[in-house]
């Protein structure tokens, strides 16, 4: 059926005027009577009963009624998805994180961006930065958020946000309670640290700002993520240099101390596939900047505590 001509008998149907329904439809009153006219000629049924003074459906009018409703709705719903799925604002994306970004508004831009995009479906995969390197290969997911790597030239890699290193400390530590520290002082203490061959950035990074403070730390236990390693400083096994986003992590056993003169960051970073042109992964990285902005300002660089 014509669009247009359902258009038009629904707003005859509903005026029950023919002079109401064309000014309701920007048309001319005989334009519209010849339509509908043509309409009921072409389905061979009446579904207006007319006199001079009024109008009225008959009964294949009233069932006709009911299902072009549905059908406009539906039509209407079609053009939307397709306009919306045109801008990227309909389908699925899938999303690699490491555990620190739930603190960084990653949550928080899942929850905006889904009230404002409902036909997009976020799916999200807790993944390590090479996890999410082989994701993306792999099609697995459509964007990451990761820490720093070493990236294949079908990766992408764009700055999310840089963050400094914090002295992470048992609660209990003699240290704990300064608000901030030259790394020195931490000179002679056993230190918890990646393994080179797990992260080799992070683990060279964290080795050359204490050898800028003078010292070759004391390698005691290796742990694989971030927060293991918030953890297993918890338990008093050792202290940490962490990114300032783990102060979020919500352990009391720990304490999180500002370094005084550190200048090395540690950056997060988006990934995605080279030549990747969907734009919902676009607009939702739009949406986690914003997010990532106010949770660095909502609580203050110090401790968890």
């Amino acid at each position: 059926m014509d669009l247009k001509q359902l258009r038009y008998f629904v707003a005859v149907a509903e005026e029950l005027h023919f002079g109401r329904a064309a000014q309701r439809l920007f048309i001319s009153q005989p334009a519209l009577s010849f339509d509908i006219r043509k309409f009921e000629e072409r389905l061979g049924v009446q579904l207006l009963a007319r006199t001079n003074k009024n109008v009225a459906l008959t009964n294949a009018g009233q069932v006709l009624l009911d299902e072009a409703r549905k059908l406009l709705q539906q039509a209407a719903e079609v053009e939307r998805l397709t306009q919306r799925s045109a801008h990227g604002l309909k389908g699925r994306l899938r999303i690699g994180f490491v555990n620190s970004m739930l603190y960084r508004g990653l949550p928080r831009a899942v929850e905006r961006f889904e009230a404002d995009h409902p036909a997009v479906e976020i799916i999200l995969r807790e993944m390590n930065t090479s996890e999410q390197v082989q994701g993306i290969l792999r099609q697995q997911i459509d964007l990451g958020c990761a820490y720093w790597g070493t990236f294949p030239a079908e990766v992408v890699s764009t700055p999310l946000f840089s963050e400094p290193f914090v002295a992470c400390l048992p609660v209990a530590h003699k240290l704990a309670r300064r608000k901030r520290l030259g790394l020195e002082a931490l000179a002679q203490e056993p230190f918890i640290l990646f393994p080179r061959t797990v992260s080799p950035h992070y683990h060279d990074l964290i080795i050359a700002q204490c050898v800028d403070a003078g010292f070759s730390p004391v390698i005691r236990h290796e742990a694989r993520l971030w927060q293991t390693v918030v953890t297993m400083v918890g338990f008093g096994m050792g202290v940490a240099l962490v990114p300032k986003t783990l102060r979020h992590a919500g352990d009391s056993r720990v304490s999180f101390v500002p370094l005084t003169g550190a200048r090395k960051e540690s950056p997060v970073l988006s990934l995605r596939r080279a030549g990747d042109v969907e734009p919902v992964a676009s607009r939702f990285l739009d949406y986690l900047e914003v997010a990532t902005r106010e949770d660095e300002k909502r609580q203050p660089v110090r401790s968890t505590r």
